[in-house]
């Protein structure tokens, strides 16, 4: 039986460097597209009967790093976060620069109360409170219904 080695499609790099690069493309991503998963935090959304929470996964951030704004119906986080870093010696010196910046946009439904949505950051996840409208609060009551 002949053993086929499958390729991916759509590689950034020239056909001849893959072979140089695999052991450590293989190690790193093992498949997935880890540059794109390593930007963008997890988010969780939960619905209780007064207000959904969005929980966003953010680790190493502080609260001053986040801009949330609501346009419309579009709720948007996102962050931008830069960091440089020098240290000099007598025989060397040495730069590191990070930047590291997301976005996400999420539709808000029409029974959010824009106007009392808050945010908590803290141990490394941003927290939305979402309240909803009076009116979508006696909406969503459970009723019984007797089959006659």
């Amino acid at each position: 039986m002949a053993t086929k080695a499958l390729t991916r499609v759509g590689t950034t790099l020239p056909s001849v460097f893959d072979d140089f690069f695999r052991p450590w493309n293989e190690w790193l991503d093992n498949g997935v597209t880890w540059r794109n998963t390593l930007t963008v935090p997890a988010v969780n959304v939960a619905e209780n009967k007064d207000e959904f929470v969005l929980t966003v996964a953010a680790p190493g951030m502080k609260k001053d790093d986040f801009q949330i704004d609501v346009q419309g119906n579009m709720l948007t986080i996102s962050s931008e976060k830069e960091e440089k870093k020098e240290d000099k010696d007598a025989n060397y010196t040495r730069k590191e620069y990070s930047y590291a910046s997301f976005s996400r946009t999420f539709t808000l439904p029409d029974e959010i109360n824009r106007e009392k949505i808050e945010a908590h950051y803290e141990d490394g996840v941003l927290r939305l409170a979402l309240p909803k409208k009076d009116e979508a609060k006696k909406i969503t009551a459970s009723k019984h219904i007797s089959v006659k």
